[in-house]
């Protein structure tokens, strides 16, 4: 006898576990579904405020690869008012600290040039500032001892980052980083007069003493208030002795004992004759 309609029907408990199956599939695809959705409408389709928040709170997490995609997402999408002047200045910062020099600095320089009226332009120019310190003077700079290390290194970014500390200070004197920035210009002038230092000692060795005579004039002249003069003026009074200026040495030698008293360089009293044991410590100070 073949089966009739009912008799293929299956028990309801059955049909009951299939349809609770089923819905339950549907509801884990539209689950999925709304997932990619709502990652999708991050970057497309949230509105200003929610995607400026989006990127601030990524920002605040150290999560800088995220902070700088959904800032550039908001720039491209809102490319005026006041959530995109505020998105540049934080992308830039969230450059910064992800290590991306380069692009960190190309995007507070327009962010400089386009709103020179905001009123965060200040922590734009110490910003820009940080991005060229950190460039050659990292943590492991800032900790060490060895100046003279510090200062061997190629110093265009440092004179750079000087510049740009100089300028927020001259800019804005009152600013909230003006007297970091003040004091990063002192650190930054001690390692710059070291750098010349460095060069006119190694004029010194090679006798080209011209040369070291140039480097050492360089630092009495451009930077007066830092404990690398003393030095200066030794080199210069050494320099004009071996170029047979002995006139001119005496002078020099004259403003060290005024301004620098206890300088080793005065304690060689039998100079240019004997040679001292100072000047067997002190590379500068030999005999050639």
């Amino acid at each position: 006898m073949r089966p009739t309609i009912d008799s293929l029907k299956l028990p309801m408990t059955t049909r009951f576990c299939l349809r609770t199956l089923a819905v339950l599939a549907l509801a884990l695809t539209m689950s999925a579904c709304s997932l990619f959705g709502h990652k999708r409408d991050n970057i497309d389709t949230m509105p200003v405020d929610a995607l400026y928040n989006n990127a601030h709170t990524s920002l605040e997490n150290a999560d800088y690869s995220a902070a700088i995609k959904a800032y550039q997402r908001l720039i491209a999408r809102f490319p005026s008012g006041d959530y995109n002047e505020q998105s540049q200045l934080e992308m830039a910062y969230a450059q910064y600290k992800d290590s991306q020099s380069d692009d960190a600095y190309s995007t507070v320089n327009r962010f400089i040039k386009t709103y020179p009226a905001n009123r965060h332009v200040d922590y734009a120019y110490y910003l820009r500032g940080l991005i060229n310190f950190d460039r050659t003077t990292g943590f492991m700079d800032r900790v060490s001892r060895d100046k003279k290390a510090q200062s061997r290194r190629d110093q265009a970014y440092n004179l750079q980052a000087f510049d740009d500390f100089a300028e927020l200070s001259r800019r804005f004197p009152n600013s909230a980083y003006a007297a970091d920035a003040r004091q990063r210009m002192i650190y930054l002038r001690n390692v710059l007069a070291q750098y010349e230092i460095n060069v006119a000692e190694f004029y010194l060795f090679n006798r080209v003493y011209i040369g070291a005579a140039d480097r050492a004039q360089y630092v009495i002249e451009h930077y007066q208030q830092a404990p690398q003069t003393g030095d200066a003026l030794a080199i210069l009074t050494r320099s004009y002795l071996a170029l047979g200026q002995d006139k001119q040495a005496d002078q020099v030698r004259k403003v060290l004992a005024l301004n620098y008293p206890e300088h080793p360089y005065l304690k060689d009293a039998k100079w240019p004759h004997e040679v001292s044991i100072w000047r067997k410590m002190v590379p500068f100070a030999r005999h050639h």
